[in-house]
């Protein structure tokens, strides 16, 4: 398909997301208004800046990519409500973001719907192929596993069967109001005319670039005459760009079947390694048929009750939705407000500590584990979790499991698997002028994926079954199956207060998703932040472990102050960005007579954006 093609496709479906009226002059979005002048994040040097903070009315949108934000707000602005919104900044992300999102990816989608007062999920994580075996990640000439990082990320054995384009199929149909076509005409734009190349983008690429320059498709596109975009130039993905474009027209068959599938299988089974990498790049099982039978799975929300406000998250095959409500329904035996705030972060730490405990024992995909959700988020084990906290002192760690009969402070010895999940992801909040909210957080795993480009498509495929465990065990809940959803962190939230949107919130970082979504809530309901210094403030994640992962921000700030609990604080970071920070949250907050606060990070990940549809009430 020509490119220019692709551009009459992508402002003709346009034309669709505004209602056909005497006042919408144009039935298209310009250029400028979709690409921006911000760059593909918070804006680059010489570019006008973004604002990751905005206050109005009649719908926000907040993410981490000032073009993806914009995105959503034309479509907010133009009829559409935040399903439509969230499917159209989400693919716009997929662009701009291809290292942490994209079709070639999955995710989980929380709706709620202000006329039925229902939060709704839609599971789109991605499955093992049917071909997947236990000793899938051991290599055969050592009985060993692979070596987790470059090796067995960077592999057609890490790819799941992708859920991302039919999540967006899937919330259009169930609670949007337009067509998919119309949702991928921005995105298939900016893809075509391209963005401006940030120090986040360039960094991520650079940080990826032994693993990029393995495979010479991947290297083609990212890695132009082997260096990393400059900063400043502009980034174009035309093969995207009509990769999008097939889709818009076909629909979703146009990837789960026919041409695209069979090379996305190819891909899968024949990684196309450099002759010269010493990657072994072990090929994986996925197949056509994989492709074919995937679903996206449309169930009830995990909810807990906290300080009166009633929150929503994602039931498994995520475990985000219980550990964030176990660890808030143990802090709400606790006055968190009236304590100083090393008093009020200890328990917070050991809280998170116990919830990643249960995580662990108990929490995989319920179509295969048996998972405890009900016992799991009631205030009666959360109660005999609190008792074993001592309020000023620190807890040998790793503390055991809680035991599901929930008998005073009883507990069970459980081998802890170690946690593989990686941090890059992204996520998006949406909330529209009649009150429906979108938490939609999605992901290809790791920051590039497992850093396979189909060739000629433009986008990169996920490396999410290394969310798996590495070793295979018969009793561990996240142990390695056909078929199965590997276990997540992603926590997309909603918090409602009296039956209305309060809180959406959400953020990218592997296991520290859950920890993040946990302390902006506990900063903005109990420490009497306001929204933005919420998302803003240092963060702390404490995963079960000896030493709580922290920002060195978070670091200079409490570390004096938790030393006396014992709390030991080790810098944050991971080997696949340079940065050391944990997240990168967006969130929405609904205020009195409606005022929203979209809230996004101000420095974190380049900065994001957060945009509402207009600054006064009218």
């Amino acid at each position: 398909m020509a490119l220019a093609t692709v551009g009459t496709l992508a402002f003709g479906a346009l034309a669709t997301v505004a209602p056909a009226t005497a006042q919408s002059q144009s039935a298209t979005v310009s250029a400028a208004s979709v690409t921006g002048n911000g760059g593909g994040h918070g804006g680059h040097p010489g570019s006008n800046p973004t604002t990751s903070t905005s206050t109005g009315y009649g719908g926000a949108v907040s993410s981490v990519d000032a073009s993806a934000s914009r995105v959503g707000i034309e479509v907010l602005k133009r009829g559409g409500n935040a399903a439509d919104a969230a499917v159209a900044t989400a693919a716009a992300l997929g662009v701009t973001e291809p290292y942490s999102a994209g079709i070639g990816g999955g995710g989980y989608f929380v709706y709620f719907d202000a006329k039925s007062g229902e939060v709704s999920t839609i599971d789109g994580r991605e499955t093992a192929p049917a071909g997947i075996t236990p000793d899938a990640f051991i290599d055969p000439a050592t009985g060993a596993p692979y070596p987790f990082t470059p090796q067995l990320v960077s592999s057609g054995v890490s790819v799941g069967v992708p859920g991302t384009l039919a999540t967006w199929d899937a919330a259009l149909d169930e609670f949007g109001t337009k067509r998919l076509s119309s949702m991928l005409a921005p995105a298939i734009l900016l893809a075509a005319k391209g963005f401006p190349v940030d120090d986040t983008f360039r960094n991520q690429t650079l940080d990826n670039k032994a693993r990029f320059a393995a495979f010479p498709d991947t290297a083609k596109l990212f890695l132009p005459g082997g260096d990393a975009p400059k900063v400043g130039t502009t980034f174009r993905n035309p093969a995207l760009a009509k990769t999008l474009a097939l889709i818009a027209l076909r629909g979703p068959n146009a990837l789960y079947q026919g041409r695209l599938a069979a090379e996305i299988a190819d891909v899968v089974q024949n990684p196309r390694i450099d002759p010269a990498s010493t990657l072994p790049a072990p090929a994986g099982t996925m197949t056509t048929a994989d492709l074919a039978a995937y679903e996206v799975v449309q169930q009830a929300a995990t909810q807990v009750d906290y300080r009166g406000l009633d929150v929503y998250g994602m039931a498994p095959s995520s475990s985000g939705g219980i550990a964030v409500g176990e660890a808030l329904n143990i802090l709400e035996n606790h006055d968190l407000s009236s304590t100083d705030a090393a008093a009020a972060l200890h328990l917070y730490l050991e809280a998170s500590a116990r919830a990643f405990a249960d995580r662990a024992a108990y929490l995989g995909d319920p179509a295969f584990v048996d998972v405890p959700t009900e016992t799991l988020l009631s205030q009666e084990f959360a109660d005999a979790r609190d008792c074993t906290i001592d309020p000023s002192s620190a807890s040998a760690r790793p503390v055991p499991a809680g035991a599901l009969d929930v008998a005073g402070c009883a507990s069970v010895a459980f081998e802890e698997a170690a946690d593989t999940e990686n941090v890059s992801t992204t996520h998006l909040s949406v909330v529209d002028k009649w009150g429906n909210a979108v938490a939609y957080t999605l992901t290809i795993e790791q920051t590039g994926g497992s850093a396979m480009v189909v060739p000629g498509r433009g986008f990169l495929l996920n490396n999410e079954l290394t969310d798996f465990s590495t070793v295979y065990n018969a009793t561990d809940p996240n142990r390695i199956e056909p078929n199965k959803r590997p276990r997540s962190s992603m926590s997309p939230t909603i918090v409602l207060d009296d039956g209305k949107v309060k809180f959406v919130v959400g953020s990218p970082g592997g296991a520290t998703i859950i920890t993040t979504v946990l302390q902006i809530l506990m900063n903005r309901i109990d420490l009497g932040m306001t929204l933005p210094e919420a998302v803003a403030a240092p963060r702390a994640s404490q995963r079960n472990g000896p030493t709580t992962s922290a920002e060195p921000e978070f670091i200079t700030a409490y570390g004096a102050a938790l030393a006396p609990y014992g709390q030991v604080l080790v810098p944050s970071g991971d080997q696949f960005t340079s940065a050391a920070q944990i997240g990168a949250a967006a969130a929405i907050e609904v205020g009195r007579k409606g005022l929203l606060t979209a809230a996004a990070e101000p420095v974190r990940r380049g900065g994001g954006t957060g945009l509402v549809v207009r600054p006064s009430r009218h």
